[in-house]
């Protein structure tokens, strides 16, 4: 089974609606390009680190902007949309960075809650708590779409192995990693981590990412990239502004790349033991 899809690169500022009418001209485009499944970044609906100024755009999921929009599109366009966030209002008065995908009718096929928090102290006085705004998720998921069965992730989810090994062991062939990695953060460590997850999982892992320096100030490091199992990149965008990266998506070769290397039939449970020099007699 192979099929067509994109990752759309994109710039968002803190205005939903000029933010949803970037991404449908985006997906738009994809789709005429032969997609069949088009993946939007983290926060695709705001990107703005100003608490006050995201809870004055904030809505529920049956009033957002870019849910709505993102329905219209597969439904438009007969294709799967992989919205990879936006921040949703919660019942309880807190925000989810949740994903949605939806079905070529416009459907929803289901959302994934953002798992793992970005609370980090970086170089230069860069700090992040996400914590402090957004309730983390606490479910893995996977989709069985028509071409692939698809598994949900959002950004600093990358650096958790054990979630998309889960996801791989349930049957996911597709990993997905929508993200608005910052610059300093994605220079170092954002080639290397998609390429080990899509490696240590035999599976095609799709990234859309945020790029460029944004309206709240912000700046994040773009080079959205879809790989194959074996690590290699088939497609990468630059690091500024709007992009749509496309590839060929052959499922088979996700059989294959399990076939050389079965590492998910291989791994074994254990114990760990912890052991100090004194309990040994080893002299210090």
């Amino acid at each position: 089974m192979t099929f067509k899809a994109a990752a759309i690169q994109m710039c968002s500022g803190i205005d939903p609606e000029k933010n949803a009418a970037d991404m449908a001209r985006l997906v738009r485009e994809a789709a005429s390009q032969g997609a069949v499944y088009v993946q939007t970044p983290e926060m695709t609906g705001a990107v703005q680190k100003d608490r006050p100024g995201l809870m004055a755009v904030l809505r529920d999921e049956a009033s957002d902007r870019i849910v709505s929009t993102a329905q219209e599109l597969a439904r438009e366009l007969a294709i799967h949309v992989h919205v990879g966030s936006t921040a949703i209002a919660l019942p309880d008065g807190k925000i989810a960075n949740r994903g949605f995908l939806f079905a070529p009718g416009g459907g929803r096929i289901c959302t994934y809650d953002k798992i793992h928090m970005f609370d980090v102290d970086l170089d230069n006085g860069e700090s992040w708590r996400e914590s402090a705004v957004y309730r983390p998720g606490g479910e893995a998921r996977v989709a069985e779409l028509p071409f692939a069965k698809l598994g949900f992730a959002i950004c600093y989810d990358v650096r958790f192995p054990s979630l998309f090994r889960t996801e791989a062991v349930a049957g996911a062939e597709v990993l997905t990693v929508p993200a608005a990695f910052t610059r300093q953060t994605g220079e170092a460590h954002w080639e290397v981590l998609l390429r080990a997850r899509a490696i240590e999982n035999g599976a095609f892992l799709i990234a859309a990412a945020q790029a460029g320096v944004h309206e709240d100030g912000r700046e994040t490091f773009g080079h959205s990239m879809i790989i194959d199992p074996w690590g290699k990149v088939l497609a990468s965008a630059g690091g500024s502004g709007e992009a749509i990266v496309v590839a060929e998506i052959d499922v088979e070769q996700v059989k294959a790349a399990r076939g050389k290397i079965p590492n998910l039939k291989n791994a074994r449970d254990f114990t760990l033991e912890t052991v100090t020099a004194e309990a040994k007699g080893v002299a210090a």
